[in-house]
């Protein structure tokens, strides 16, 4: 079977396969029944659990979780890390160039259990869903076959940040089914894009690994000083950036020890 960057063909073609199979939700064809009906469902669920989910999609949050990557797998750091530029062009594309109202836009807002900030436009796609999706996917393909089944919990995970969207009020089912398939589609290409970062950089004691270690020192700082999507995390957005902080040191230690030793 035809490889491209290590994988077949076929998964290549899966993302485009999404889209074209969701053709009726971002269409919109079903709207604002489907919305409505899976936006009521969620409220079956803590809306805590919901905010908590829809953070997965914030690159502080993804920076200040995978902190432990830096000293215990620099390998997978980069493999996520290489799915950002990827994730944030596509994005700013589909927003850019694609005219989408809100929910909350077409929407009597009675009918709506909206967390944060009331959005009304530039809905397609949801950024958070491919953010989480791109991160969630890269981690995944850069793992071996056999460890894939075993860590599918990070897809499940940004499924969830996914529909946590619809749950807030915030995107149409369309919205998030094509961040979706575009965050596949950078999870692909992040491995298409680490297999051009030379090894040597790809560890603890590397100076471009170093790089990385100070953009979760940002995330860290940010998390502890500036609230993220919603007020009512801010608890949790600081106990993540102490979470950081504390694997930051470890980093520290173990790339200056790695670095005596070479």
């Amino acid at each position: 079977m035809k490889r491209v960057a290590g994988h077949p063909l076929w998964l290549w073609c899966l993302p485009f396969a999404l889209a074209a199979l969701a053709a009726p939700l971002w269409l919109h064809w079903w709207e604002p029944a489907m919305f409505l009906a899976l936006h009521h469902a969620s409220a079956h669920v803590p809306l805590a659990v919901w905010m908590a989910l829809s953070l997965l999609g914030n690159g502080w949050i993804v920076l200040a979780l995978t902190a432990p990557l830096l000293t215990l797998a620099p390998r997978l750091m980069w493999a996520w890390m290489c799915a950002v530029p990827f994730a944030a062009v596509l994005t700013r594309l589909g927003k850019d160039f694609i005219v989408s109202a809100r929910p909350a836009a077409e929407i009597d807002p009675a009918l709506l259990r909206i967390a944060g900030e009331t959005l009304y436009t530039v809905s397609m796609p949801s950024g958070h869903t491919t953010s989480a999706w791109a991160a969630a996917s890269a981690l995944f393909f850069a793992l071996s076959p056999p460890q894939r089944l075993r860590h599918a919990w990070l897809l499940l995970l940004a499924l969830g940040a996914g529909l946590s969207r619809i749950a807030v009020g915030a995107h149409w089912p369309g919205d998030v089914a094509v961040g979706i398939s575009l965050g596949l589609l950078c999870g692909l290409l992040a491995q298409w894009l680490l297999a051009r970062v030379p090894l040597r950089y790809q560890q603890v004691h590397a100076w471009p690994t170093r790089a990385l270690a100070l953009l979760v020192g940002a995330a860290a700082w940010v998390l502890a000083t500036t609230p993220q999507d919603f007020a009512e995390t801010a608890g949790l957005q600081r106990g993540l950036a102490l979470f950081a902080a504390a694997w930051l040191l470890w980093f520290a230690i173990r790339s200056a020890r790695a670095l005596k030793a070479a």
